[in-house]
């Protein structure tokens, strides 16, 4: 299966597929990393392991900056798109073009703390602020809506009375590394079933997963 990444900034959320592929565990190719920004350090973990990177920089592009994703995307062909910490929200146009083959990871748990303007160490700061006593991460396909589309997997962390946003950024994080790959692995495997807003995961077959904690 191939897979086009879509990222905006550190692209720790990249390395981690990078690794599971390295590690033979996650059998996909990372055909290309896509960033809207010049300066994601995203970009050069894609370049340390020889993926193909480009660069559409909504600055210059501006209005032209949809149309331009699709056009590449539609070139790149991919079998899946994964966006992993991007920051942009994909157009209609866009989304329509790959019906259940956009899936993005959210630094908490759908529905909550989300939409519009919760990206981030915001919804982190949402969190803490809200005393909520568990957070976590949600792996969900895009739709034509924020944050909206179908939940493919989630993994929850306790909030614990000394934590700040800060430490409860870094508690998600981990788990956003473990849980976007092992969707990803999912989806390659085709064991995951879109029945309107429910998605169900199918049992592995035999041989299907190795290394890992299997879902």
């Amino acid at each position: 299966m191939n897979i086009v990444v879509l990222v905006s900034g550190r692209g720790t959320d990249l390395q981690s597929i990078i690794d599971a592929v390295e590690e033979g565990w996650l059998k996909v190719n990372i055909k290309a990393v896509i960033s809207d920004k010049e300066d994601a350090y995203a970009l050069e973990r894609a370049k340390q392991h020889g993926i193909p990177t480009y660069v559409l920089s909504k600055k210059v592009l501006k209005s032209q900056f949809q149309d331009a994703l699709l056009d590449l995307l539609a070139m790149l062909s991919p079998d899946l798109i994964v966006l992993a910490g991007f920051l942009t929200i994909l157009s209609p146009k866009v989304v329509e073009h790959f019906p259940q083959k956009i899936i993005n990871i959210h630094p908490a748990l759908l529905p909550s703390f989300c939409g519009k303007g919760f990206y981030g160490m915001k919804v982190h700061e949402a969190v803490y602020e809200s005393g909520v006593k568990y957070t976590g991460c949600t792996v969900h396909f895009v739709d034509a809506g924020v944050d909206a589309g179908p939940i493919i997997l989630q993994e929850v962390v306790r909030v614990e009375d000394d934590d700040t946003p800060d430490t409860i950024a870094e508690k998600v994080l981990q788990l956003e590394h473990r849980v976007l790959p092992t969707v990803i692995k999912l989806i390659s495997e085709g064991r995951v079933v879109v029945n309107g807003r429910r998605v169900c995961i199918l049992p592995a077959s035999s041989g299907d997963s190795e290394g890992r904690n299997e879902v």
